[in-house]
C-alpha cells in the first residue's frame, strides 16, 4: 500500500483525447447517474450494492478502452452488475453515451486509477474481474508498470468471492506468458477454462497486426494448493 509520500505506480499511460459533441453531452447528462470518480489515496468504502441500489453479483472492469464489448456485456447480462473503471475520458464519454442509448441500469463508470478503486471494495464482493488487453509496457525498464503483478493479482483476488472468475486477456506473447506464470504462482487462483466475451476494438487491432490472442481465466478458491484445510488469504 502506498504510504501519504509516495505516488502510486501507474499500470496505465493518462490520455484525454479530442471528445466529440456526443462525448460531451453523454458526460454532462449521465455522469451524475452512472459515475464514480476515483481520487488517489481515497479509502472510502465503496459497496457495490449501495452503489448499483440493489443486491447482485458485480463484474469489475478494468480499462474499458472505448467501452463498445462493456455495454454489450452489460445488456446481455442484465442479472448482474457492471462496474467499470477507465481512464482515457472520450472512452468514459463513448460508454455513457451507450448506457444512455440502450438503457442500462446495470453499469456504473468509475473513472481514475481501478486499483485504488479495488482499495475500496469489501473483500470477496466481486463475482468477476475483467482485465482485457492492458497495456504490455514492452520495454524492459516500465515493465514495473505493467497490471498483472504478484502484488496487484493478491489485491484483486482479495475482492473476489470464492469461485469468482479473473479473466485477463492479451495480444502480447510476452506479456502472456508472464501474466501465465503470476497466475499461476498465486495459491488461491485456479485455471480453469475459457469465458465467453465480446471481440474489442484492441483485440482486432491485435490480430490485424499478427498478434496471438491468449486469454488466461482463473477462479478464485478457498484452500490454499493442494492443502486440505482453508486457510485465509493475507
Amino acid at each position: 500500500m502506498n504510504t501519504a509520500n509516495e505516488r502510486p505506480v501507474r499500470t496505465f499511460h493518462p490520455r484525454r483525447g479530442r471528445m466529440s459533441k456526443r462525448h460531451e453531452d453523454a458526460l454532462a447528462e449521465l455522469w451524475p447517474v452512472y459515475g464514480l470518480t476515483v481520487r488517489d489515496g481515497d479509502r472510502t468504502p465503496v459497496d457495490p450494492a449501495e452503489l448499483f441500489g440493489r443486491d447482485a453479483p458485480t463484474v469489475l472492469e478494468i480499462g474499458f478502452g472505448m467501452g463498445d464489448a462493456t455495454a454489450a456485456m452489460a445488456a446481455a447480462d442484465p442479472g448482474r452488475n457492471y462496474l467499470a473503471a477507465e481512464v482515457h475520458t472520450p472512452g468514459i464519454g463513448n460508454l455513457l453515451a451507450l448506457a444512455g442509448e440502450l438503457g442500462l441500469t446495470n453499469l456504473r463508470v468509475a473513472h481514475g486509477d481501478a486499483m485504488e478503486l479495488v482499495h475500496r471494495l469489501p473483500a470477496e464482493s466481486l463475482d468477476a474481474i475483467h482485465v482485457f488487453f492492458p497495456d504490455p509496457w514492452p520495454k524492459l525498464k516500465h515493465r514495473k508498470r505493467r497490471l498483472i503483478q504478484p502484488g496487484n493479482v493478491a489485491l484483486l483476488r482479495r475482492v473476489l468471492r470464492v469461485g469468482g472468475v479473473l479473466h485477463c486477456a492479451t495480444d502480447w506473447p510476452g506479456y502472456a506468458e508472464a501474466m501465465s506464470a503470476t497466475l499461476e504462482a498465486d495459491p488461491f487462483l485456479r485455471r480453469t477454462g475459457i469465458s465467453r466475451r465480446p471481440e474489442t476494438k484492441f483485440e482486432r487491432r491485435g490480430v490485424a497486426a499478427g498478434r496471438p490472442i491468449t486469454d488466461l481465466v482463473f477462479r478464485r478458491v478457498a484452500f490454499a494448493g493442494d492443502q486440505d484445510s482453508p486457510i485465509s488469504p493475507p
